[in-house]
């Protein structure tokens, strides 16, 4: 693990206001803490819902001037922005990786997830041209697509860079001014984004950086002047934000958590499968909203459990699979697993007490693959979100059973089946109530330009938070009417 790298001292994490790095007067700082080693690698201030005032103040003068620039100009400069991230890839996946416990791995893709969202804002400017049309004798009506002026950006721990890069390219590419607040736990990658686009030439003000907690997001769901807000985190809190906000006004997109069935059946492959699986729980550790935390066993498909365990035992903890973000974390986890077991799960591995060699490692947030077999339906392993590296198996005699069991759940993020027969996969991509399908695909994130989004409780608010629906959340469509001479033959055109 020697390959995470590290600060020699503590980055002192400022927010970005006006194009100035600045610490707001008599915040308290927080430190910031690697899941790697427990230790403190940066401290970042803690902003009061009255400091987020002076942030949106600046974005607001921002904003019109950045309007105005024009798409084609504000899309040279978020080029630029996607060739420095590029170019700062290593860079920015080191400090995803060490503030949020990922391995370089995942946080590299992260990135390049991140940068994939870059390339479809960039086509905006060709694809997305308005339209005109002759409605009736001499009027015609066209649209033409119009910031909504200063919006926020709410973001989770498990993703620093990709999560952020969800909301950035699309918002600043319509026209908008960009206020993000990304979770205390994982605040230093915000800063190289931050110092990315100031060097890329977006204008001071133009994207903003706030750091905080509660206050911070209560200041920004309060704060008159931001029209949109974007959230990505637990269901919980994603339908507080979505209750406060559009109580105020606001426009909001708040996804939330989920609990993905992953439905495998005795004709699915036996080699591709288990490593799929495995994959899919253990990838991030666990702490993804795809994760496939849920196995939904249909039938005899016993060789596929028994070669699930084989493969996810041999994973090593640290190179193979990251850290959870905190010691809180790890004793929740630890928590559910034994009322699982005590309820009757058979724990056929078990990862609690898994570290890493290494003395450097010891203060870190560690635990192995887990998998909890003859799990029933009622159990929590089998209906909350446990965001850590556990499945739970529910076995079922048939698909029927597997799908009512799909549909009992309140979230609808994501579902996949394993299966060779195209029938059965059919069926289930018919039939799930997710928003994401995968067809022997054990995390199914949609590509750009296909939107990332769920549904029911894993989404509160209209339409996805990547693609189309991305730039359809951050603008708003202007109809103009016109007409230029009179006309006596009937036209009810006005």
């Amino acid at each position: 693990m020697s390959y995470v790298q590290l600060p020699d001292s503590p980055i002192i994490g400022r927010n970005l206001v006006g194009g100035e790095w600045v610490t707001p007067t008599g915040a308290e700082m927080l430190d910031v803490r690697s899941p790697y080693t427990g230790g403190v690698i940066g401290r970042v201030p803690m902003t009061s819902a009255a400091g987020v005032a002076p942030v949106v103040e600046a974005a607001k003068k921002a904003a019109e001037g950045w309007r105005a620039m024009g798409l084609r100009d504000r899309t040279a400069r978020m080029m630029k922005f996607r060739m420095l991230l590029e170019q700062n890839l290593e860079k920015l996946a080191n400090s995803a990786a060490r503030e949020a416990g990922k391995t370089i791995g995942e946080a590299r893709a992260g990135v390049l997830k991140g940068i994939e969202v870059c390339d479809f804002a960039l086509s905006v400017q060709n694809l997305d041209t308005g339209g005109a049309l002759e409605v009736s004798r001499g009027v015609t009506c066209e649209f033409k697509r119009e910031p909504l002026g200063v919006v926020a950006g709410i973001t989770p721990f498990n993703f620093p860079a990709m999560v952020p890069l969800w909301m950035i390219p699309n918002a600043l590419t319509v026209g908008n001014a960009f206020i993000l607040k990304p979770s205390e736990k994982v605040p230093l990658t915000s800063l190289l984004l931050g110092e990315l686009l100031l060097e890329a030439g977006v204008p001071p003000g133009v994207f903003s950086i706030i750091h905080g907690g509660k206050e911070a997001v209560e200041g920004i769901l309060a704060h008159p002047d931001i029209q949109a807000v974007g959230f990505v985190g637990s269901t919980a809190i994603a339908k507080r934000v979505y209750t406060e906000g559009t109580a105020r006004g606001k426009r909001v997109l708040a996804l939330g958590g989920a609990k993905n069935a992953l439905i495998v059946v005795p004709d699915a492959d036996p080699v591709f499968t288990p490593q799929a699986v495995v994959d899919s729980f253990t990838g991030c550790a666990g702490q993804r909203c795809m994760a496939a935390s849920l196995m939904v066993a249909v039938g005899d498909v016993q060789p596929i459990i028994d070669e699930m365990v084989r493969r996810a035992a041999s994973m090593e903890v640290g190179p193979g699979m990251g850290a959870l973000i905190d010691k809180a974390a790890q004793e929740r986890l630890e928590a559910a697993i034994a009322k699982a077991q005590s309820e009757g799960a058979k724990v056929l591995l078990d990862g609690r007490g898994k570290k890493p060699s290494g003395a450097a490692w010891a203060g870190g947030n560690w635990m192995g693959p887990t998998i909890l077999d003859h799990v029933r339906p009622e159990m929590e392993s089998a209906q909350k979100e446990l965001f850590g590296p556990v499945i739970s198996i529910v076995r079922v005699p048939t698909l029927t059973a597997a799908m009512e069991l799909q549909h009992a759940s309140p979230y609808g993020n994501a579902a996949s089946v394993f299966t060779t027969n195209g029938a059965v996969a059919q069926h289930v991509v018919d039939n799930s109530r997710a928003g994401m399908v995968g067809v022997n695909v054990g995390v199914p994130v949609p590509r750009e330009p296909f939107s990332f989004g769920g549904i029911n409780d894993s989404r509160f608010g209209h339409g996805d938070i990547t693609g189309q629906g991305g730039v359809d959340f951050w603008s708003y469509l202007k109809k103009v009417t016109r007409k230029w001479t009179a006309r006596t033959d009937g036209s009810w055109m006005s």
